[in-house]
């Protein structure tokens, strides 16, 4: 014993199979590339030969890894979390604005404020009251009208993603990736160019998820439950122990985990 102190990785990358009954394949440390690319060596050229479909959250470095490891399997890009990028580039478009014009955070007497939720919430999930009385309430106070148009944009990309619902054909597909992009670089706003040049990054990734249709519901599901035995645990300071935790909350089986 040295007598210091010595960091251990808190954060683990959980694969999950999203197809049957969804269960947790394993856990590594880290949420590294190499984390990745070590797992999945791992498991054997065999195993790895079965993977066809890999969906994940936008992530650059789990992308690297995965094209490394299983240069075969198409990667998927959930659009939950595109959305959410939409969504995040809309407030910071209103929070932008409301420093800029009132020289301070957003009151509960400001329409862009008051209407904050209404913004993020889907077109169909608002009433048509609701949505006449947000419009109205932006395009009066809110004159240079780019959180309308960040809005717009938002919905622009819902209906692209939404093709994989409707499992529209090619041609849509494309007519609505075009409105979308215009819609970015016709407003000239900072924050829609670069959600637009995000998604043409993952555009790839973004095509297969409308093809398939495949998300990682089952991980953020799985994800869940990891968090919420850390939360009832208060914390865990062995490694070993929360892996074994983790599995019986996820699989309700209390055999080891294998060493990553």
């Amino acid at each position: 014993m040295s007598g210091r102190w010595a960091r251990t990785e808190l954060f683990e990358t959980n694969f999950v199979d999203p197809s049957g009954s969804g269960a947790l394949l394993g856990q590594t440390a880290g949420q590294t590339g190499k984390a990745v690319v070590d797992w999945l060596n791992a498991r054997g050229e065999d195993w790895r030969s079965q993977v066809c479909f890999v969906s994940i959250d936008p992530a650059a470095c789990y992308r690297t890894a995965i094209r490394q490891a299983l240069p075969h399997a198409t990667i998927v890009v959930d659009h939950f979390h595109l959305i959410a990028i939409a969504n995040k580039a809309l407030t910071s478009v209103r929070q932008r604005l409301t420093r800029e014009y009132r020289g301070r955070r957003g009151r509960a007497t400001d329409p862009e404020w008051a209407n904050r939720r209404r913004l993020l919430r889907g077109r169909e999930r608002l009433s048509e009251r609701t949505f006449i009385r947000m419009w109205n309430d932006l395009i009066d106070y809110e004159l240079t009208g780019q959180i309308l148009t960040a809005w717009v944009v938002k919905e622009e990309l819902r209906a692209l993603l939404a093709c994989a619902r409707e499992q529209a054909p090619r041609s849509v597909i494309s007519h609505r990736l075009f409105r979308f992009l215009f819609w970015c670089a016709d407003s000239g706003i900072g924050e829609l160019i670069t959600l637009a040049e995000t998604i043409d990054a993952w555009w790839p990734e973004t095509l297969a998820f409308i093809t398939t249709g495949i998300t990682n519901a089952r991980t953020e599901g799985t994800n869940r439950l990891i968090k919420d035995a850390a939360r009832v645990a208060f914390g865990f300071r062995n490694l070993y122990n929360q892996r074994r935790r983790v599995r019986l909350a996820c699989t309700h089986q209390t055999i080891n985990t294998p060493a990553a």
